[in-house]
């Protein structure tokens, strides 16, 4: 049995991996100009990748498992290419395992970076959002059952400067 079919479908996650790192770049962008239409353009682009590449990625795990039974060897977990790469007869097709499944996990670190910076961006902009309504409209103080109106002493409720009714 041949591991060419395994070496097809690695790249295949491999591409489609690129592309959602190219969509990842873009959400980058769009939240730094605040973009929400095409943040939700984009999000849902990024669904169809995700749902893709776990197709892709059961296959994988299929076309493993029969590899390594073919050899002979006992799978005890999930089926990995490294097995594979370690079962294959011929150094070439090791070499091209390697190769591809290096390229991979590297797109795949790009990518894992890359959302780290949007999640960081977009909280951001939650709290700058957060932070301007606060501004706007101040959260009254807690009421409390010590200070002046223990002492049955009430005052008049305090007003923001902004008046939401104009």
């Amino acid at each position: 049995m041949s591991v060419r079919p395994i070496i097809s479908i690695l790249e295949k996650l491999e591409k489609m991996h690129q592309s959602l790192l190219k969509l990842a770049n873009q959400k980058t962008e769009l939240v730094k100009k605040g973009d929400m239409d095409g943040l939700d353009t984009i999000i849902k682009n990024e669904q169809s990748h995700v749902a893709a590449i776990e197709v892709l990625e059961k296959q994988r795990q299929q076309m493993v498992t029969d590899y390594l039974r073919a050899k002979g060897i006992a799978l005890s977990d999930t089926p990995t290419v490294a097995r594979v790469i370690e079962a294959a007869e011929l150094e070439e097709e090791r070499h091209q395992l390697d190769e591809i499944s290096q390229q991979l996990m590297s797109v795949i670190d790009d990518l894992r970076k890359q959302n780290d910076l949007n999640q960081k961006l977009v909280f951001q902009s939650l709290q700058f959002v957060n932070m301007s309504l606060d501004m706007l409209q101040p959260r009254p103080e807690e009421i409390n059952y010590s200070g002046k109106s223990a002492r049955g002493e009430t005052t008049a409720p305090k007003k923001s400067m902004f008046d939401s009714q104009a």
